[in-house]
Formats: structure tokens, C-alpha cells, sequence
């Protein structure tokens, strides 16, 4: 078969261009590469990121994050991370009732959803002295159940209670192995909802990222 070429496929090209346009329809390049993901690298989100001094708790509660959402009859977003998170999860309805989990903070493993805690990977705590203290409780309150952003995360109860409201130059998990997508992560979260960092606690990040195969699971 043959093919046009010269000025009479350009000719061509250009009448058909001319009557999509005119129908209303305009014909669009298709990218050589996909679109850049949103916010860029870890690292890249971490330079953008605003370095402040951590604001006061006056006036902190945790009633000003409300958590957890329903998600169904007799279940919530707890529920969806236990479920998300485990394995051999067993339901009653939605409501989760058995399963294995192991945290990825220390390794330790449960096989009863009482014995799990969902961290809040940039805990509430802290996001009220990284800015969350100027928010609404609507919008503390779809930060505490962000389900889209590496925010929630079913870990052992003892690793979520040591942690408390430590940021990654006061707490790391004792998971070596986990240090670069804990960084990841808490970057990621901080990154999307415009939460500042103190100067240590962007120099802990940085020295977690460096050498890290950002995208990585590990």
C-alpha cells in the first residue's frame, strides 16, 4: 500500500486538521512520555517544603481531627486499613475481626486487630505545629482519615506509642530497612498538605533520602 508524502500529504493533513476544528474537535499530540507525577521526587518535594520552628499546642485537641470515619455498618476507615494492610483478614459484615498483620516499624507480628494501632504517619500532634492549627475541623478531619496519601499505616501498638508525635529527627522506626519509605512517605504527606518542617527535622529527611532509590518499597 502506499503512503502520501511530500506537499500533497501535507495538504491533506492540514484539510483534515481544518474540519475536526471546525466540528469542533481538535486533534492532540500524544505525549512522548507520560505526564511527571505530581510534586516530582521525595527530594525534590522536601526542597519545596517551608522550614519553620514548630508552632505551640495551645489550643490542640485531638477531638479537632475527627477520626474515624464510618465506611459502612459497623466499620470505618480502621477498618479499611486493617484490611488493607492484612492478611487472611477475616470480616464480620465490614467490620474486621481476624487476621495477620506484621508492622513495618519493628517486624512484630498480631494476629488480633486489637493489637494494632493505624499511625498516622505525620501525626495529628505535629501537623498542629506544622500549620494544621489554622485549618477548619472539616479539613483536620480529611487529613486524619487520608486513605489517598501514605498518611495511615497498620503498625504494632507498641512502635505507634513510642513513636507518639515525634517527627524523623526525634523517632525513626527500628526497621533500618523501612527508613527510606518512611521519608518517602512522611514527605509525600507533608508535601500535599502544605505542612512546614523544622530545620532538624528536614536535615533527618535529607540524610534518610540520600542514598535511597526514591519509588522504591524500601
Amino acid at each position: 500500500m502506499r503512503t502520501r508524502s511530500g506537499p500533497r500529504a501535507a495538504v491533506a493533513a492540514l484539510a483534515a486538521a481544518l474540519a475536526l476544528s471546525v466540528a469542533g474537535c481538535v486533534p492532540q499530540d500524544e505525549p512522548d512520555t507520560p505526564p511527571p507525577s505530581d510534586g516530582g521526587s521525595a527530594m525534590e518535594q522536601l526542597g519545596e517544603l517551608t522550614v519553620a520552628t514548630a508552632g505551640s499546642m495551645k489550643g490542640y485537641s485531638r477531638d479537632h481531627f475527627p477520626h474515624w470515619r464510618d465506611t459502612g455498618k459497623n466499620c470505618d476507615v480502621r477498618d479499611s486499613i486493617l484490611q488493607r494492610d492484612g492478611k487472611d483478614v477475616k470480616l464480620s459484615g465490614c467490620n474486621v475481626v481476624d487476621g495477620r498483620w506484621e508492622s513495618v516499624y519493628d517486624g512484630r507480628s498480631a494476629a488480633d486487630p486489637s493489637e494494632v494501632d493505624i499511625d498516622h504517619m505525620v501525626p495529628l500532634a505535629n501537623a498542629w505545629r506544622s500549620g494544621a492549627d489554622e485549618w477548619d475541623d472539616a479539613k483536620r478531619g480529611d487529613f486524619a482519615n487520608d486513605t489517598t496519601r501514605p498518611q495511615l499505616l497498620a503498625v504494632s501498638a507498641s512502635s505507634n506509642r513510642a513513636k507518639g508525635d515525634q517527627d524523623p529527627s526525634q523517632w525513626k522506626p527500628a526497621n533500618r530497612s523501612y527508613w527510606c519509605k518512611y521519608a518517602e512517605s512522611w514527605v509525600t504527606v507533608k508535601h500535599y498538605w502544605r505542612l512546614t518542617v523544622t530545620s532538624a527535622e528536614k536535615t533527618a529527611l535529607t540524610d534518610m533520602l540520600e542514598g535511597c532509590s526514591v519509588g522504591s518499597d524500601s
